[in-house]
C-alpha cells in the first residue's frame, strides 16, 4: 500500500517573509509527547513567535504553541509552550550551528506540517530585513498588484 503524503501547512509563520531573508530551509522532525501529535493535526498549534537555538550538538525549538488536547487525559503534557527537540542529521546541525554564528542569522519555523504521519517542521536560515527592505519589498508587491489590476482591465475592454 502506498504510503500517503498529506503535506498541507497546518500552521505557517506569515510574518517571517516580511521579517527576514530566508536563505535556506530545511526540515526537521519534532520529538512529541503524550497528545500533542493529536492537537497538531487539528490545527492547534501557533508557531508565530518561535525560534529555534542549537545547545550541545541538538537542536530546539522555543515558544512553539501546541493547544492541549482536549479529549486528551493524563498524557497532556502540562506546558503548551515548552521547547521541544527538532531531528536533523548531525551534518546539518553543525553547518547551521557554524551558520548562526555569523552575525544576522538566525533560525526560524516557516510552517509545521505531516508527512508521512509524521509532524514536520521547516525551518528556515534567515537574516534579519531593515525597515527599508520591509519598505521597498512592499512598494514592488504594490507595483506588481497594479501591473497585473492593468492587464486584466485590458483583456476586459479586448474582450
Amino acid at each position: 500500500m502506498a504510503k500517503k503524503h498529506d503535506e498541507k501547512p497546518l500552521a505557517q509563520n506569515k510574518k517571517a517573509s516580511h521579517d527576514y531573508f530566508i536563505e535556506e530551509t530545511y526540515e526537521a522532525g519534532i520529538v512529541l509527547t503524550g497528545t500533542e501529535i493529536k492537537s497538531i493535526r487539528q490545527g492547534k498549534v501557533n508557531i508565530n513567535d518561535a525560534f529555534a537555538t542549537i545547545r550541545g550538538g541538538e537542536m530546539f525549538v522555543h515558544n512553539m504553541h501546541v493547544s492541549p488536547f482536549e479529549q486528551g487525559n493524563r498524557f497532556n503534557p502540562s506546558d503548551p509552550t515548552r521547547a521541544r527537540k527538532l531531528l536533523l542529521h548531525k551534518k546539518e546541525i553543525h553547518k547551521l550551528l557554524g551558520l548562526v554564528k555569523q552575525e544576522g542569522y538566525t533560525l526560524v519555523p516557516l510552517k509545521i506540517y505531516t508527512r508521512n504521519g509524521f509532524a514536520k517542521l521547516l525551518i528556515g536560515l534567515a537574516k534579519g530585513k531593515k525597515q527599508y527592505d520591509k519598505r521597498e519589498a512592499a512598494a514592488k508587491r504594490d507595483a506588481q498588484r497594479d501591473i497585473q489590476r492593468a492587464l486584466r482591465e485590458k483583456q476586459k475592454i479586448a474582450r
